[in-house]
Parts: C-alpha cells; structure tokens; sequence
C-alpha cells in the first residue's frame, strides 16, 4: 500500500492593512478641522437690580414724567398729544419754567420700551435738569 502524499498549501497570514484606514482617518480630520469656523459666542445674562433702599419723601414741588407702556408720556398729570421729544421739552419747560433745580421723576412701566425712558433722560439733560430720579417697587418678599 502506497500512501499518497498530497501535499499542503502553506498557509498565508490573514493580516489587515490599516494604512489606508489611517490616511483616510487623517484626511477626514484635515477636513473638519480646516472647515469648521469657530466662533466664540457669548450670551449675556442681565440681572436687573432691585431697590432695597427706604422710599425718600417727595418734595411738594416735582416734575414727574410718566411713561405707558407704549411710550406715551404724561408730565405732572398731563397727557402729551404724541411721543415726539419736542412735544415732551415744551410741556417740561411749561411745567418748570426756568427752575432747573426740581427733582426729576421718571416713572415708566416695567414694559416701557428702553428708548422712551432715554428720551426723557436726554431731554431732560438738554434742558439742565441734574436731579433725576427713576422711581422704582420694593420686590416682593418670598
């Protein structure tokens, strides 16, 4: 009896190449890196500050500005026909006359648009008023 050799394929190592799959690792990484912006984005948070001060006594004579919430103003408990500042400047020179020395009261709604109140600032800048006070609520106490 003769035996058959049959003779064995060597056996090759199954091996992965993982250049390729660097290089295109790398390539991706260019990619983003060279097309993403960066922008450094900032959020502003304000914190309104509230008045724990006691109430000052108001003197008999003031000038009181009041603001609506849709930017009409009232000086001294009368309404202004509009909301241009030349109307506000005559019924403030009407109601003061050329005393510049009153305290300066500006009352708006917690809604008020901000460039109503700066417009009674201004004005009443231009005029010479130095004494301006904004009124402002206790908060509540929880």
């Amino acid at each position: 009896m003769s035996r058959l050799k049959f003779r064995r394929k060597p056996k090759e190592e199954v091996s992965v190449n993982l250049t390729p799959l660097i290089d295109v690792v790398f390539l991706l990484l260019i990619f983003f890196m060279v097309s993403t912006t960066f922008t450094n984005e900032s959020h502003l948070q304000i914190s309104l500050p509230e008045a724990d001060g006691e109430a000052s006594e108001t003197q008999a004579e003031s000038l009181e500005v009041l603001i609506s919430v849709d930017g009409g103003y009232t000086v001294n408990g009368q309404s202004l026909l509009n909301s241009q500042p030349d109307t506000l400047r005559r019924a403030i020179i009407d109601q003061a006359g050329d005393n510049r020395k009153l305290p300066f009261i500006i009352s708006a709604d917690a809604k008020t648009p901000h460039q109503s109140v700066v417009t009674v600032m201004d004005v009443a800048g231009k005029l010479g008023f130095a004494a301006l006070s904004i009124t402002t609520q206790q908060p509540a106490e929880q």
